[in-house]
């Protein structure tokens, strides 16, 4: 299977990635000279000098420098998207079809083309706005209800609208795959930043929806379980989640305070949602005995779901020492690297490549040198007449 992507930064061009991941040879288009935005967004570098933000989402990819402003990259791309089963692009709705290039036009004359685009508020009333991660947390109300009770909004730590909108297209996309094994046609496959962050915020958005309820920050708190949160031990923070009742006698007994599961204001859930200030003050003069590490360990081996704060270096070195292996080692003509695993294990197991980021129009040649004839325009009249007869309604 053939991908051509076409987009730039994050959602689009970890979209392609997971799929090259899966085997599909992924050509990456990129504009001659910079090549994608994220290049030259740096520092930290790698030790071959490029940037980590790049690294993130295009290994396993050819890359091509072409500029389709003129006539003869637009035609270069033309040819590409005729032998392509899957073209991911993120610019703004329109913006393409400006530059000579119609994927709906396209489409109609390659009906098993998927066309798969990520915006940032959709194709209708938000399609000029332009979309990055950092606004649509702003604009979805996770910021809202992230970050201390009394302080200000906080964005995460991490892109992370973008990371789950490349997973919905990833998934969409599948889902194309699929639908064209059985129809032979391909579709147009949409996904947005906002709808993506939106179906992502859960309960408390399903709050908002289902009962009226505006959700506010709290913090490590949350709004329905107690304790599920962090707690202060000796010398640093402990996540703490416990989800029954069975897991606070556990949780307790192994504190050292098993009276607390008696206790009539902290024996089910609700009541200790309703005390949890009281329940937190006993909880962290009890933790006070231990360190975080120390904590971990004796609530661990109690089967109770706990962990001490760590840093992502750590968080590497905890998975490595459970066997997951989360390190994997990329190699390109020569030049190593290193990237985090393909989350997905597979039995039997295949192989998932392991080709490190390409430089700026590192297979230029060898794309140009394999690509086929030009598909032949269609005039305004052959489009309407081709829409209407051969692409199928979802």
């Amino acid at each position: 299977m053939r991908v051509l992507d076409l987009s730039r930064v994050l959602a689009g061009p970890l979209t392609a990635m997971n799929l090259a991941d899966l085997g599909a040879d992924v050509i990456k288009v990129e504009r001659p000279g910079a090549g994608d935005d994220t290049r030259a967004w740096g520092p930290p570098f790698a030790e071959d000098g490029t940037a980590t933000y790049f690294q993130t989402s295009n290994r396993n990819k050819r890359s091509i420098a072409i500029d389709f402003r003129e006539d003869s990259g637009r035609e270069l791309v033309l040819r590409l998207i005729a032998q392509a089963d899957v073209v991911v692009e993120n610019y703004l709705p329109g913006a393409l079809e400006r530059a000579g290039i119609d994927l709906e036009a396209l489409r109609i004359q390659h009906p098993g083309l998927i066309v798969a685009s990520v915006t940032g508020f959709g194709s209708a009333g938000g399609a000029t706005r332009p979309g990055y991660d950092f606004v649509a947390q702003a604009l979805s109300g996770l910021m809202h209800i992230t970050g201390e009770h009394e302080g200000e909004a906080m964005k995460v730590g991490v892109a992370l609208v973008d990371v789950l909108a490349s997973k919905d297209l990833t998934l969409g996309i599948l889902a194309a795959l699929r639908n064209r094994d059985r129809t032979g046609f391909g579709m147009r496959v949409e996904v947005n930043l906002l709808s993506s962050i939106q179906s992502a915020l859960a309960n408390q958005i399903q709050a908002t929806v289902g009962a009226g309820v505006e959700p506010t920050r709290l913090g490590n708190v949350h709004p329905s379980i107690m304790p599920y949160e962090s707690l202060p031990t000796r010398d640093g923070e402990l996540a703490v989640a416990i989800g029954n009742n069975k897991q606070f006698r556990d949780f307790v007994t192994e504190l050292g305070r098993p009276e607390l599961a008696e206790d009539p204001r902290f024996a089910t859930n609700p009541d200790r949602v309703a005390h949890r200030p009281e329940l937190r003050e006993i909880l962290a003069e009890a933790l006070a005995a231990d360190t975080a590490e120390g904590w971990q360990e004796r609530f661990t081996a109690a089967n109770l779901a706990v962990g001490k704060v760590n840093t992502i270096g750590e968080g590497i070195e905890l998975a490595q020492s459970l066997g997951i292996d989360p390190v994997v080692e990329l190699d390109r003509d020569g030049v190593t690297s290193k990237g985090i695993r393909h989350p997905i294990r597979y039995t039997p197991e295949f192989a998932i490549p392991t080709l490190g980021p390409p430089a700026l129009d590192a297979d230029g040649e060898a794309i140009r040198n394999g690509v086929g004839a030009p598909i032949s325009p269609l005039t305004p009249a052959e489009v309407t007449r081709t829409r209407r007869s051969r692409i199928p309604r979802p």
